[in-house]
């Protein structure tokens, strides 16, 4: 009875700390679990994410991370869209950013409200201070889809995403470790059945098989976490977008359940940006347009690197005069690299020629370089 009432405590505090599902779990993982991490790590799945590699024994069980958790608190904060993401892909005009990134750092808004809860849930249940707990939010090495699983929020999906049934794709997760045990909660089956649009839909192809993704074909990696020139196989497929990716998400037949995000600070709105504006930002004008976003965590170089892509894909050649500053003067090399090969998708053959000698006249990058061959 005194973890029942517990756990009752434990989901009117979610509540008050505005989350929209929480569940509790042991905190030991399966094997299967580690074994696919393995795998993953072992195949290069996870490309220039050496970190995977670095935290892997910490990464494989929170046991592992902290030896004293007991407990797995899994919280779920909506950011459900009000419209579909796909009818972004055909606006050509238009940057397209993952819905994830339309608004504040998530990152920034669960912390802070976990460790408000972390803090009254110890003043409500500590009366010896013998109650620890550790908070987080998608930046420690803790596999949080795995936990959420395992508490009955949702399933991996064949993208290896969550799905909730309540909340179809769009769920922000935060994890509490408590070295104290509650009544755990019944974990969720996989309800993905026969279905594999979400394999079927991704552009560059990036799932070697359902659960099994190569993340250095994926538009999100190859967009946000890539740091070079994106590869020219998958310059096409991107299309016009420049942070992310939710196709795979977004075609889930489970987001006929889903609900419009209640947190006004996941504002999808912000975030309809021109393409003509932003391959005109210097660091300075990025730094303050994405103030509090978590596109500012990949700088400005590498944004207008994905912006040149876009553009290249676009169609427009009133594009051009800016595509054509940014590889006759940019200071990064991953700029000048995107836009000569954005040029040459807009330019017609006698501005090619003129701006092909101008521009190797004065380049020193061999990488830059080869994009003219």
């Amino acid at each position: 009875m005194k973890n029942n009432n517990e756990n009752i405590l434990i989901k009117k505090l979610a509540k008050e700390f505005e989350f929209d599902v929480c569940r509790v779990t042991d905190p030991k993982l399966e094997l299967s679990t580690e074994l696919r991490l393995k795998e993953f790590l072992d195949l290069g799945f996870h490309g220039e994410m050496k970190w995977m590699e670095e935290t892997y024994e910490r990464r494989k069980s929170p046991i592992n991370l902290w030896s004293e958790a007991k407990s797995a608190i899994v919280l779920g904060l909506n950011y459900g869209p009000g419209a579909d993401p796909l009818t972004k892909n055909n606006n050509k005009s238009l940057g397209n950013i993952s819905v994830y990134a339309q608004g504040k750092d998530y990152h920034d808004v669960i912390k802070g409200r976990l460790k408000s809860f972390s803090s009254k849930l110890i003043a409500r249940l500590d009366k010896k201070n013998k109650i620890n707990v550790k908070v987080f939010v998608d930046t420690a090495p803790l596999m949080e889809k795995p936990l959420a699983e395992k508490s009955g929020i949702g399933w991996q999906g064949k993208h290896t995403n969550l799905v909730s049934r309540e909340f179809g794709s769009w769920l922000f997760l935060g994890v509490i470790l408590v070295n104290k045990v509650f009544q755990y909660d019944n974990p969720e089956a996989n309800h993905c059945g026969s279905c594999n649009q979400c394999i079927k839909i991704c552009p560059t192809n990036a799932f070697d098989a359902p659960y099994k993704l190569n993340a250095t074909k994926c538009i999100s990696y190859l967009t946000i976490e890539n740091k070079n020139i994106i590869p020219k196989e998958f310059r096409k497929d991107i299309g016009n977008k420049i942070f992310g990716c939710d196709d795979c998400l977004a075609i889930c037949p489970w987001n006929k359940y889903a609900k419009l995000s209640n947190e006004t600070k996941f504002n999808h709105e912000m975030y309809n940006f021109d393409l003509q504006d932003l391959l005109k930002l210097c660091d300075e004008t990025f730094r303050v347009k994405f103030k509090g976003s978590p596109i500012k965590r990949i700088g400005r170089d590498r944004f207008l690197r994905n912006c040149c892509i876009s553009a290249g894909n676009s169609n427009n050649k009133n594009l051009l005069p800016d595509i054509i500053k940014l590889l006759m003067d940019d200071k990064s090399f991953i700029v000048r690299g995107a836009a000569v090969w954005a040029f040459q998708q807009l330019s017609d053959k006698e501005l090619y020629k003129h701006i092909k000698v101008k521009h190797l006249n004065i380049e020193k990058d061999t990488s830059v370089i080869q994009e003219w061959t």
